[in-house]
């Protein structure tokens, strides 16, 4: 198993209009507007976003149900860790910790990548009755999760922003700041490339617009 685009591709040179069609594409703008939703769902991962964001949203309200995504990155597997605690058990671990109820909380153990993250998380909780979702996830990831989620959920399902910046290199990469560095650019600009091609691919709703570069 093997990543079909590298996490940090070669960059081309971008001109300010590229930019800013790729931040739209990628990026989702957070809301600051305490809009509670019927299910909130976690993609998987180990940076701490992933269950502060959701301890925040729950206790403000936002989310009576919790979906928590992850096995393990398709990274991991590549590095032959295979038998580590499921990212989606370290997740809920903090969530009971912090007070949340365990009735709350499923939790999908399979998943290795975002559309894994989707289907099995389908197999673990019923979301035919679900119209408004909180989605907790990386912001520099939020434009290709957001349109897996609209590809294999009930098209009527209205989706909500809880979104977390990163560090990479010691570089916090976010919707305001990734063009002005190496790192940051070759990131979202991978992000992008996976849009691309898993919308033409059918793995999840397909971006209107391509740049051309």
């Amino acid at each position: 198993m093997k990543s079909e685009i590298a996490k940090e591709p070669a960059v081309p040179n971008l001109t300010q209009d590229q930019i800013t069609k790729i931040t739209e594409a990628v990026f989702m703008h957070n809301v600051d507007e305490n809009i509670s939703c019927d299910v909130i769902f976690v993609f998987g991962g180990t940076h701490s976003g992933h269950w502060t964001r959701t301890i925040a949203a729950y206790k403000k309200g936002l989310g009576k149900q919790i979906v928590v995504t992850g096995r393990c990155s398709l990274a991991s597997l590549q590095r032959g860790i295979e038998n580590q605690i499921p990212e989606s058990h370290v997740i809920r671990q903090h969530l009971i910790e912090a007070g949340i109820p365990s009735e709350v909380i499923f939790v999908e153990t399979k998943s290795v990548n975002t559309l894994e993250n989707v289907l099995f998380a389908k197999e673990v909780f019923d979301f035919s009755k679900t119209r408004s979702v909180l989605v907790v996830c990386k912001s520099h990831a939020a434009g290709r999760q957001f349109r897996t989620l609209k590809k294999h959920l009930h098209p009527d399902i209205a989706y909500m922003p809880a979104l977390f910046d990163t560090v990479y290199k010691n570089v916090e990469i976010n919707r305001q700041n990734w063009a002005n560095t190496e790192i940051g650019r070759s990131r979202v600009y991978g992000e992008y490339l996976r849009i691309c091609k898993y919308g033409d691919r059918g793995d999840i709703e397909t971006l209107e617009e391509r740049l051309r570069i």
